[in-house]
């Protein structure tokens, strides 16, 4: 705000409208006294003596001018009853003091009665227009508003525009008041926590002046307390930012004294407090306006109080403990209070509350043993309670140890084991360190045959080989140094029938489970889970009598495991099974592949899908049904849907002789999933028989062409084991030539006839040994040859004749028999052959060889016995004999064998 000096000059009266003497009247203002600045102009005045003379209203008429325009007129009225007190006018300039001369004219005005006008001429002090050209200077204005800013031009230059930087204001306009006074107006629509610069622009410089845009304050809500009964705090709400930080913060005063009350809302001041209602008055004022703010009330009814001081804990037991603390305000201890004790352990935290007059002790019961406990402590005025008083520091405590508390057990069966099973006592339960615990069983009525099993403090399980047929009970309990628990009983009863399984679907991460009453549940109900396939980790919960809905909720969840879910009613003797159900707490999709191996199955143009049952294991949500996908290569998509879950087939129809490609889904209620796909081609029944016929010639193909390979591969070992090689009868020539020819004949033997392959494949005859029956005497007696005789060749060809038999030619006998010329008189050979069924080609084979060794002339008289009953055993072994096996013996033979 700049200071301005306000020179008063009289100049002269003037005398308008009444044309009385001034010896009758002369009521005018006197002791005028004009302050102002840019901000404000106030205007005081006393009335004349002479005003007094009227016996009703005057009236006072001020009239404003700028450069002899006027710009405002004003009308005071002053009444009989304020005739002679002093009289006040303000007025706001639209226009800086330092832009132009002001002028103000008074005059008084009663009826007909007017008195000549009184002017003051308002000039500004301290005006340099040398250095300042744009006025106001550092004005406040109020967002919104419309403000007039003046330019004084300069001697030598020539305006050209105003303007506000930032392109801040709206509706601007610029005016010519004098050739060197330019007047801008401007609609301050935005505040500004800066100042905004106003620009004067001539030829050759740019002038400006410096303005701050904000809002009058608008705090509410005023409300007072007491927190000693000796001083009163009072808060409020602040307004809106006023954006004047810099140039006009806002100053609070409360009952007429400055608040020091920094960045918060909130004053104090020291006042004794009475028991009586009183109003409390808070003003808030900046430049641009003030408001006041009231609030009535009796503040020994609002009373704050302070935080205990020195809390501490005394007579720390394992269940409860004693706390003291000491006021600082001395009245507060003739005060009925309400405190509360707020009291936390780990996660857990539970608030007390206790009366009493000036309260500073309190006891806290059903502590836990061996427990870190915080504790705090608050009061009030119980009697018109205000609000709670701040919280104390927090004292740390540990209670004393103790015996641990009851277990929570509970039983499951595994094949033929009893499971007993128990939570592991939590810091809180266990009251110390657990050593171990204490397992016993026994028979309803056997108390004297109690088993007992102690088990480590690390396991919270045992397993019992009881009988399944009969009823146990069994009991638990966990010891530390303190002693043991309460004991913890279940009863074990036979197994009885399954109930079936009900699907459940999980929510959130957790199950739902709600079931019909139960009137055999005296204790509640049990629920527990386990994975459906790991039965080792099993948790359960308990719920009350007349609870029959619980959430399970546990942190081993996992999407897209199956979990077991048992609801047992919870009685006087064993828990009762009321329900089962199995679900997922949320479903997942199926890995791609269920179906490996997928298969196929032509039926005429049906095709059958199917595929090996899969474990549960690999469900990771329930199937509700399957669907298969089937195209032609680069055709159309088909589907076929089956909508039982157990189902390990499907079968698509009416297809066509081409290659498909095939797809099996499983349904789930989170989508089709497990995708598994084969690619087959459809044949024809004629394709289809000559493929297997093909297919067996092939096979027996190869079959033959191996063991053609194979055979001659190993030919002369298979030659020898099946056909060993056997010496030939050697005969002279003279014999053969002599024997049966008729004279004048020649014989002619041809060897070529009797080949290795001839020697190796004979024709076999049955040798029966035994008398030559002949009608010829003497032949039998030139040719007999004895039993004997015939077993020494037999046993000298035993390497020989011992696998394969062999057959002496019969030929060779009826010749020996007819011819008187034989030269070889050791080769007598009395045979007797049989004619053997067993032989094929035989009779042939007899009835060739004769011509096929003589020339085509049977010999005469020969004389053979067959017998059709003899068998080979009677012989030792078969003899055959190949008609082209005729090999006489040499003389070589002859002389190292005898006949």
């Amino acid at each position: 705000m700049i200071p301005l000096l306000f020179l008063v000059s009289s100049l002269g009266s003037v005398t308008q409208g009444d044309t009385r003497t001034e010896d009758v009247f002369h009521c005018e203002a006197q002791n005028l006294s004009l302050n102002g600045s840019d901000q404000l102009l106030l205007l005081t005045w006393t009335d004349d003596p002479s005003c007094f003379a009227f016996n009703d209203v005057i009236t006072y008429e001020l009239l404003v001018l700028i450069a002899d325009t006027e710009v405002n007129r004003s009308n005071v009225v002053v009444t009989p009853d304020w005739r002679g007190s002093v009289h006040t006018w303000k007025w706001i300039p639209t226009l800086s003091l330092e832009c132009a001369p002001h002028s103000l004219r008074l005059r008084v005005r009663n009826k007909n009665y007017t008195s000549p006008w009184t002017q003051r001429e308002i000039l500004p002090g301290n005006r340099d227009l040398k250095r300042k050209r744009v006025f106001p200077r550092d004005k406040v204005f109020k967002a919104g508003s419309t403000a007039t800013f003046c330019c004084v031009r300069p001697a030598g230059e020539s305006f050209q525009h105003m303007y506000l930087s930032g392109n801040r204001g709206t509706h601007m306009s610029t005016t010519k008041i004098s050739d060197d006074i330019y007047a801008l107006n401007v609609l301050l629509d935005q505040a500004s926590d800066v100042c905004v610069d106003v620009k004067c622009q001539t030829n050759t410089s740019t002038y400006g002046a410096c303005a701050f845009i904000g809002y009058p304050p608008d705090d509410r809500d005023l409300l007072c307390e007491t927190r000693d009964m000796s001083s009163v705090e009072c808060a409020w709400t602040i307004g809106r930012d006023t954006r004047l930080s810099l140039r006009s913060p806002t100053q609070y005063n409360l009952l007429g004294r400055p608040c020091l009350n920094g960045p918060s809302a909130k004053c104090s001041t020291l006042i004794q407090v009475e028991a009586e209602v009183r109003n409390w008055t808070l003003k808030a004022q900046n430049k641009l306006g003030e408001v006041e703010l009231h609030d009535e009330a009796d503040l020994t009814q609002r009373v704050h109080m302070f935080a205990p001081e020195q809390v501490a804990a005394s007579s720390v037991c394992s269940r409860n403990v004693s706390l003291k603390w000491t006021w600082s305000v001395r009245e507060y201890n003739r005060l009925r209070l309400i405190c509360q004790v707020h009291i936390s352990h780990s996660d857990t935290k539970s608030t007390f509350e206790h009366f009493g007059v000036g309260l500073s002790a309190v006891v806290i019961n059903d502590l836990t043993p061996n427990w870190r406990y915080a504790v705090k402590v608050r009061c009030g005025k119980a009697e018109h309670f205000w609000k709670w008083g701040d919280w104390s520091r927090s004292v740390i405590f540990i209670t004393q140890s103790d015996v641990p508390d009851a277990l929570d057990v509970w039983m499951q069966r595994k094949e033929n084991q009893t499971i007993i099973i128990w939570k592991r006592p939590r810091a809180n339960q266990s009251h110390g360190d657990i050593i171990d615990y204490d397992v016993s069983w026994t028979k309803p009525g056997a108390a004297s045959d109690t088993n007992k099993a102690t088990v480590s403090h690390r396991h919270h399980s045992v397993a019992l080989s009881l009988n399944s047929s009969e009823e146990h009970i069994v009991t638990v309990t966990a010891r530390n140094i303190n002693g043991s628990s309460s004991p913890s009983t279940i009863t074990i009863s036979p197994d009885k029938a399954a109930l079936n399984n009900s699907w459940i679907t999980g929510s959130n991460g957790t199950f739902s489970l709600s079931w019909p009453a139960s009137p055999a549940a005296s204790c509640g109900y049990i629920v527990d889970w386990c994975p459906t396939f790991s039965e080792d980790h099993v948790e359960w919960l308990r719920a009350a009598p007349n609870e029959t809905n619980v959430t399970v909720k546990s942190d081993s969840f996992k999407d897209g495991i199956r979990y077991s879910l048992s609801i047992y009613a919870c009685t006087r003797g064993s828990p009762v099974l009321l329900q089962r159900r199995e679900g997922y707490v949320q479903e997942k999709r199926i890995e791609d592949d269920l179906f490996k191996p997928l298969n196929f199955k032509q039926h005429q143009l049906d095709v059958e899908i199917f595929w090996d049952s899969f474990s549960l294991r690999k469900q990771s949500a329930f199937i509700q049904g399957y669907v298969l996908y089937y195209q032609e290569l680069n055709g159309h998509i088909f589907r076929v849907k089956s909508d039982d879950p157990h189902s390990t087939s499907i079968t698509a129809k009416n297809l066509r002789i081409t290659w498909y490609s095939f797809t099996v889904t499983a349904v789930t209620s989170v989508g089709e999933c497990g995708n598994t796909s084969i690619t087959a081609k459809l044949n024809s029944q004629t394709e289809d028989l000559f493929m297997h016929i093909l297919v067996a010639l092939l096979g027996l193909s190869g079959f033959i062409s191996l063991s053609t390979i194979f055979c001659y591969k190993h030919w002369s070992s298979i030659k020898h084991k099946v056909y060993p090689p056997i010496p030939k009868p050697v005969l002279s020539e003279k014999w053969l030539i002599s024997l049966g020819q008729p004279r004048g004949h020649s014989l002619h033997l041809d060897h070529s006839l009797c080949s290795e392959a001839d020697i190796q494949d004979p024709p076999e005859l049955l040798l029966h040994y035994g008398t030559l029956v002949t009608t010829d005497v003497n032949q039998r007696d030139k040719l007999a040859m004895t039993q004997t005789s015939l077993e020494n060749y037999n046993t000298h060809h035993q390497k020989y004749i011992s696998h394969q038999p062999r057959l002496l030619p019969t030929a060779v006998t009826s010749a020996a028999s007819h011819s008187p010329g034989l030269t070889n008189p050791s080769y007598n050979l009395t045979v007797q052959t049989e004619t053997l069924t067993t032989c094929p080609g035989l009779q042939h084979q007899e009835d060739t060889t004769g011509k096929e060794m003589w020339g085509g002339e049977q010999p005469q008289s020969v004389a053979m016995t067959f017998s059709g009953r003899q068998k080979v055993e009677d012989l030792g072994g078969p003899m055959c004999c190949d008609h082209s096996y005729i090999s006489l013996p040499s003389a070589s033979s002859h002389r190292n064998q005898q006949w």
